[in-house]
């Protein structure tokens, strides 16, 4: 078995040189009052040789690992790449490096997902909240040792740790006044797990737009599930069942919808005519199916962009009191799948 190559170091390049080691750290690192020529010499030595600098050392002396992590709970969904793509950019522009974890809507992972962040020593932490997670107790260390930590998306209720987000209530308080506009009168929401505000905020939007309209509520036609495209089939099969079908579906995810509204179609309902569809996250998915499914829009990558730069904001300058919360904007995006009156 071969020996692993022994590393370079300053030491290497400057007995190479002939020079000082002190003299070959000032070249690398730029340092005024060292020769051009010189400078020269100990680049090419340097490239030649194969020298890395030791950024790990030097970060502990500087006490900062310069890496950002971010905990998400599923990397495919194309909202999250968004903003990943959108934290990514502020990272790169701020010479930090991103480490990047999936809790796969799972607590447990995620407290591991936490851990490991936590033992890496990262610098901030941006998280947005697996499924059913709602103590966050596991990012309370982070605060202790003073490294910041930002929630996007599904935030945390706690007030030590900001949030960035949009109005879902008042979002789903917008689809389901359309769905009522267009007519609907027993509207159907498929909702996730109410532990999450994301899911909360959207139900609390759908109940006061039923009440607005003189609707009564009823908890029959709320179907909380994981909003997979596999529980979209299954909300569908249980549509079937009911003896009065509802005139209306908003699913709080476009996956769901798109996978619901299939499977009704291929029983032969037509929609919007017979139900009528709305969505939300604005999936490319709605501009593909037919009719294309209406939805809200909202951007991951505007999302990502604000909470990187927030994070590295509390990161550089902890003086400078950014809000606790940002609430960015959203739009209904009416489209063919819940348009009953032309």
């Amino acid at each position: 078995m071969e020996k692993p190559e022994k590393e370079v170091t300053i030491y290497d390049i400057a007995k190479k040189l002939n020079i000082s080691a002190a003299t070959v750290s000032r070249g690398l690192k730029d340092r005024a009052g060292t020769n051009k020529d010189t400078k020269k010499r100990i680049l090419d030595a340097a490239l030649e040789m194969g020298y890395q600098s030791n950024s790990f050392a030097s970060n502990l002396r500087n006490k900062r690992s310069n890496i950002i992590g971010v905990i998400v709970p599923k990397l495919n969904s194309v909202f999250m790449s968004q903003a990943i793509a959108g934290i990514e950019q502020q990272v790169s522009e701020a010479n930090l490096t991103l480490i990047i974890s999936q809790s796969l809507e799972d607590v447990k992972k995620e407290v591991g997902c936490a851990e490991a962040m936590y033992s890496n020593r990262i610098d901030g932490l941006l998280v947005s909240l697996a499924y059913e997670s709602k103590d966050t107790a596991h990012f309370e260390s982070f605060t202790r040792r003073g490294t910041p930590v930002i929630f996007f998306d599904r935030i945390s209720e706690n007030r030590h740790f900001p949030g960035i987000h949009i109005d879902n209530f008042k979002a789903a308080y917008e689809v389901t006044t359309h769905l009522i506009q267009q007519g609907c009168k027993r509207i159907l929401q498929a909702t996730g797990n109410q532990l999450q505000n994301v899911y909360a905020d959207r139900l609390n939007g759908y109940k006061q737009a039923l009440a607005d309209n003189g609707i009564p509520y009823d908890p029959q036609l709320v179907m909380v599930t994981g909003l997979s495209p596999e529980d979209g089939i299954k909300i569908a099969e249980r549509i079937l069942l009911m003896k009065e079908l509802p005139d209306g579906i908003f699913a709080t995810n476009d996956q769901c919808a798109v996978s619901c509204m299939q499977v009704l179609q291929k029983a032969g309902l037509k929609i919007p005519e017979d139900i009528a569809f709305a969505g939300f996250n604005n999936d490319p998915l709605t501009s593909i199916i037919e009719p294309n499914l209406t939805t809200v829009n909202y951007k991951g990558y505007e999302m990502g962009q604000v909470a990187a730069k927030l994070l590295i904001e509390r990161l550089y300058t902890p003086e400078k009191r950014s809000p606790a919360n940002v609430l960015l904007g959203h739009e209904l995006v009416v489209r063919e799948s819940s348009l009953r009156k032309k």
